[in-house]
């Protein structure tokens, strides 16, 4: 049947209620389901986390006999293959549910569709995609990882108005205000990994931890109970053991180019080697690494050296740029490391957000090829 007015609003509604897993739900996309006779919602549920009961089985749940003849508004094609929680367009068949509007197709090109064939085949009405960019823009390190084999790579950066991001001694504590600094928090726990650089590491003595107190959120001591992977690139094996970075919880991998010297390392520490002919990191091996490892998003937090080298190899996906109101002046580190001579190489930029934290800006943009 054509889609409707109404239609669009309580897909909206399915669409907010699965933004309330972002910080819970990975590997696994975030999800959002609403069952509805007409306009009166029946019952409503959002994925949680994995190896929980999925969108469609909350609502589902809470729905009861009121399932029967409803419409089903669904952010992601229920699936159809039996995990650990069961595939949902078989529970919404044996619910009794007449009617499913979804917003877009699974991203997995090994599953995607048959979920809406299997409902089509049990008698199901099927309409859709019904707000596809708003779905896809919950997810786009899942949908990535499907779709290419690669995380989402984000990469978080602070600067002064005038561009620069640390004193040329390496001193940058801090360039920016609290409420920038809670901002990165939350953007950490919404990672799979963070990628940060050996000098980083030493010189900042970045912990690159999720910190309950700084998220500001209402469930903020269960997601920074999961803290994200912290990878850091070392070529030569130049952190210590008794790394400051160490004392803090939560697994570290330690990237080296295969000439790093053997350490003995505590339990929290996996060692691999990714590298080059020339002596550095594969970076390009890295991501691939970490989509293997389900990693959706991927947050690069890193001097320029480092951040550079993502831009210049085509390998982010968005930046993230706090600005602060001071002036670090012309003796001071560079946003990128990235030697270009000409207006020719300028590397063009399409700016998605700008918002005020605090007395600071932030600024997401992502690479523009057609730029």
């Amino acid at each position: 049947m054509p889609l409707t007015a109404l239609d669009s609003q309580l897909m909206a509604r399915a669409l907010r209620l699965a933004e309330r897993g972002r910080y819970t739900t990975m590997p696994n996309p975030q999800v959002g389901c609403v069952l509805a006779q007409g306009e009166t919602v029946v019952a409503e549920g959002f994925h949680v986390r994995a190896g929980r009961p999925h969108a469609e089985v909350n609502a589902l749940a809470g729905a009861g006999d009121r399932a029967r003849g409803a419409t089903a508004y669904v952010t992601l094609e229920p699936c159809s293959h039996e995990g650990r929680t069961g595939p949902c367009s078989q529970a919404l068949v044996k619910a009794g549910v007449t009617r499913v509007v979804y917003a877009m197709e699974d991203p997995n090109p090994k599953v995607g569709g048959r979920g809406l064939e299997m409902l089509r085949a049990a008698g199901v009405e099927i309409d859709g995609p019904l707000m596809e960019d708003e779905a896809r823009a919950l997810n786009p390190g899942f949908i990535k990882r499907m779709e290419r084999g690669m995380p989402f790579v984000r990469c978080k950066l602070a600067m002064s108005l005038d561009g620069r991001t640390a004193m040329a001694s390496g001193e940058s504590k801090w360039v920016t205000g609290r409420r920038a600094r809670e901002d990165v928090q939350r953007m950490r726990a919404r990672s799979g990994a963070v990628i940060s650089g050996i000098d980083t590491v030493l010189e900042d003595r970045a912990a690159l931890t999720v910190r309950a107190p700084e998220l500001k959120l209402d469930d903020a001591e269960a997601i920074a109970a999961r803290q994200p992977l912290r990878v850091i690139l070392d070529s030569r094996g130049r952190l210590p053991v008794d790394a400051p970075l160490l004392e803090h919880p939560g697994p570290v991998l330690l990237v080296h180019n295969g000439s790093a010297p053997e350490k003995d390392w505590p339990a929290q520490v996996e060692v691999i080697a990714l590298g080059r002919d020339d002596g550095r990191i594969d970076l390009m091996a890295l991501l691939r690494e970490l989509a293997r490892r389900q990693c959706n998003e991927v947050l690069v937090e890193s001097g320029a050296t480092l951040a550079g080298a993502f831009l210049g190899l085509g390998l982010l996906d968005e930046l993230v740029v706090y600005m602060a109101p001071k002036l670090l002046g012309s003796n001071a580190r560079p946003l990128f490391q990235l030697p270009l001579d000409t207006m020719a190489a300028q590397l063009p930029l399409k700016i998605h957000d700008i918002r005020a934290l605090g007395h600071d800006w932030r600024i997401t943009a992502a690479p523009d090829p057609e730029g």
